[in-house]
């Protein structure tokens, strides 16, 4: 195929189109919408019909943008999980007690592991599937320390939370419920 300068050209088995910029034998350089300019052997390229491949991409792209917004607007909903409300339990000290005043780094972390192993025991007798325990990341004591707590439990599986929701600083705590 013949290209001359300044034919807009398609490149086969590739997402690029471009200009024709420069023609050596069958090597054209072609200046792609970003400013870039790629060369590529003559028989990896076609020739675009300006009009028409023009709008032809533009109604195809507003296509895919109608499509996908159709997807986005419908949410996807998956079984019992949820529906099912979550208890969570913000292990913060400053959520916990008004002033720290006074207290060791001893005292706030037991205060915190006393916190949790008591709303543990509440999910237990309540019969509450899930909690989520928001601990922070800070140096990860408290993290490994009720990991140690959660291991003493047969009826209890503990992994990192929802990333998207809580970040590193979250434990989620599934309790198996017997079927009484």
């Amino acid at each position: 195929m013949n290209f001359k300068l300044g034919d807009m050209v398609m490149v086969l088995d590739e997402d690029l189109q471009g200009t024709v910029k420069k023609v050596l034998g069958q090597t054209i350089t072609i200046e792609t919408a970003d400013g870039f300019l790629i060369d590529f052997n003559a028989s990896d390229l076609i020739k675009q019909k300006n009009e028409l491949s023009k709008q032809s991409l533009t109604s195809n792209f507003s296509l895919a943008q109608k499509e996908e917004k159709k997807r986005k607007a419908s949410p996807v909903k998956k079984g019992k999980a949820k529906f099912e409300p979550t208890m969570e339990v913000d292990l913060h000290i400053h959520q916990l007690v008004p002033s720290t005043r006074g207290m060791t780094n001893h005292d706030m972390l037991t205060l915190q592991l006393d916190t949790a192993r008591r709303k543990l025991d509440f999910a237990i007798a309540k019969r509450i599937q899930k909690i989520v325990f928001i601990h922070g990341v800070g140096e990860g004591v408290l993290k490994l320390e009720l990991e140690y707590l959660f291991g003493r439990y047969d009826n209890v599986k503990y992994y990192d939370a929802n990333y998207q929701k809580y970040g590193l600083g979250a434990t989620e705590v599934y309790i198996f419920q017997n079927p009484n």
